[in-house]
């Protein structure tokens, strides 16, 4: 019993020291001291920096006209060391822990202006990455952060494991990847692939370089829309869910969602596009005479239009099916041609392929001789073909 006395008393000496201490006393222990260091690297033109921030650390780079490296590292003292070495026209920055216990991604900041034509090489634990106004060979990975890219020249391989992807004003080749984020491409010049695993993509005013032929848009992500401005050379576009927008398609456009609507605004060439739930709305412009224009529009529940430029030559095959429990008439299931079209519709309900009973309506056309085939599935929806 003596003994629990003199620990109980113990404790509440401590409690009464804790409530007395000064309150900027406590903040102290736990606000690390910061410490900025700057570095000068005498560099030519063509070089390569190679970051490597196993802390983790925010990354800004910027170029300029000197031949001149200007690091600046902004961290904590008490945890963190950066090292600064230079081999021949290549610099190379590290940061560690002091103790290998630590592994969270700190607070730190690397800011750097380097030479405009010099290669870039940067993994990092966490944080985000802006580069601008360089021309070289930039490739790197950061493990959570958004990338900020502008006005660049070059070749680009850049992942973020989550966070958003902004490439503008560049003329670029390579790819820009990011696990879970959106993307946005506008004003780029170049084969650049830009893609999300989870993520809205945006291209807008993206074209092939002014010197080469270009290669076709292909985007695939797990989840979230894509909004294409222009593809010369066409798009192959495929998203998990999640609506599809193409404004210009050159050649060809495959489009598939598992879930959305599709709008191709204008196809100069073949289609092919799938929703598992949504409308789909194609344009198909150019000349009717050249090249494969073959169509193929495949919905699971929704309406399909078409809209063709006069004169093209076709071998239509339309199909609508109506479940049996629809809660829509058979009777509203339409077809609406601007081309003649003879209709069949069954009055029996019909199993195939192992669905539900089912009735169909039939369109079938030959128009123009009945060159290129144009096929349309849709379940308990209208379709539209239409005459451009």
């Amino acid at each position: 019993m003596k003994k629990l006395f003199i620990i109980l008393g113990l404790v509440l000496i401590g409690l009464l020291l804790t409530a007395a201490a000064p309150l900027g006393a406590v903040n102290s222990l736990s606000a690390a001291p910061k410490e900025t260091v700057k570095k000068d690297f005498e560099v030519k033109p063509g070089g390569k920096v190679v970051i490597d921030l196993k802390t983790g650390a925010g990354i800004e780079i910027q170029g300029w006209e000197k031949d001149l490296l200007s690091a600046e590292a902004v961290y904590d003292t008490e945890e963190i060391e950066f090292r600064f070495q230079k081999n021949g026209n290549t610099v190379e920055i590290v940061s560690e822990y002091k103790t290998r216990k630590k592994n969270q991604n700190s607070s730190a900041k690397l800011i750097l202006h380097i030479p405009a034509k010099f290669d870039v090489d940067f993994n990092t634990m966490g944080g985000g990455v802006t580069i601008s106004y360089v021309e070289g060979k930039m490739v790197g990975k950061t493990m959570g952060g958004a990338l900020d890219l502008r006005n660049l020249k070059g070749y680009l391989d850049v992942t973020t494991m989550g966070g958003a992807i902004t490439l503008k004003d560049s003329e670029v080749d390579g790819r820009a990847k990011t696990m879970g984020g959106e993307v946005l491409v506008e004003n780029v010049k170049g084969d650049v692939n830009a893609s999300s695993m989870g993520g809205k993509v945006q291209h807008k005013n993206v074209s092939g370089k002014a010197k080469s032929v270009g290669n076709e848009v292909d985007i695939s992500t797990m989840g979230g829309a894509l909004d294409i401005d222009r593809a010369p050379n066409g798009a192959k576009l495929k998203t998990m869910g999640g609506e599809i927008t193409i404004n210009y398609a050159g050649k060809f456009l495959d489009a598939e969602t598992m879930g959305g609507d599709i709008n191709a605004k204008e196809v100069d060439g073949w289609i092919k596009a799938k929703t598992m739930g949504g409308d789909i709305e194609a344009k198909m412009v150019g000349d009717p005479k050249e090249g494969n224009r073959d169509v193929k529009l495949t919905s699971m529940g929704g309406d399909i239009t078409l809209v063709v430029p006069n004169g093209l030559s076709m071998d239509i095959d339309i199909e609508i099916a109506y479940p049996k429990n629809s809660r829509k008439e058979f009777e509203d299931c339409k077809i609406i041609s601007d081309f003649k079209i003879d209709e069949t519709r069954t009055t029996e309900w019909e199993r195939k392929n192992g669905n539900s009973e089912r009735k169909y309506i039939y369109g079938k056309g030959s128009v123009n001789g009945g060159k290129n085939k144009i096929i349309i599935k849709t379940i308990n929806g209208n379709v539209y073909l239409k005459k451009g």
